[in-house]
């Protein structure tokens, strides 16, 4: 009687063609190396590691920085300003109109009126913020190409800098303040721009 039978070797299996072969669970294949394979998807026949985004998605130009400059921020920072102003403004010129009428009847001349104060104190506000946001652009812009470098030096300077020339019409008391308001803002902001380093390097 032959033993090489179907099921009378363990783990064996019966091929037709090719006879006995043996069979591996597993286990058996848990200790084989596996150096040199690559881990192809059963399901897409692709290396799953072409797939993983490790590096950035946009192609910069050599040389280039990863975060935006001063220049590309300036419009940004214009244009934020303009309308932070108008929305501030509205909202004072309705809390004024609204004052200002309180003993008319609501009707068309009272409308009108708070209108008025409305679009009055939005463009105002507006204006003033946007040649602000403009002044410290254009000082940060030339700061930064005077340099060669961009660190919070240059925001506090152009801050100063902003504050003097905005206020210098006043004459050089109100010049001072406005260099000191200046700093008090660029400042704040700078060390909130870097809080968490700073209290990183306390422990």
């Amino acid at each position: 009687m032959d033993d090489n039978t179907p099921g009378s070797s363990p783990g064996g299996s019966k091929d037709g063609l090719r006879g006995t072969t043996p069979g591996y669970s597993n286990t058996d294949l848990a200790g084989v190396p596996l150096t040199g394979m690559s881990p192809l998807s059963p399901y897409l026949n692709v290396d799953p590691r072409y797939l993983l985004h490790d590096t950035d998605e946009f192609i910069l130009p050599t040389g280039a920085n990863k975060t935006r400059g001063r220049f590309e921020l300036a419009f940004f920072t214009i244009g934020s300003c303009c309308i932070t102003g108008a929305v501030f403004g509205a909202l004072n010129g309705l809390r004024s109109g609204l004052s200002e009428t309180k003993d008319m009847a609501w009707s068309k001349p009272r409308n009108v009126q708070m209108l008025n104060q409305v679009m009055r104190q939005g463009a105002t506000w507006a204006n003033t913020l946007g040649s602000v946001a403009l002044l410290y652009s254009v000082f940060g812009v030339a700061i930064e190409k005077a340099r060669g470098a961009e660190d919070d030096v240059n925001t506090v300077v152009a801050g100063i800098l902003t504050g003097v020339l905005y206020k210098s019409p006043g004459g050089l008391r109100s010049a001072v303040r406005g260099g000191v308001a200046g700093l008090a803002l660029t400042g704040v902001y700078a060390l909130y721009n870097n809080w968490e380093h700073l209290k990183g390097s306390r422990y």
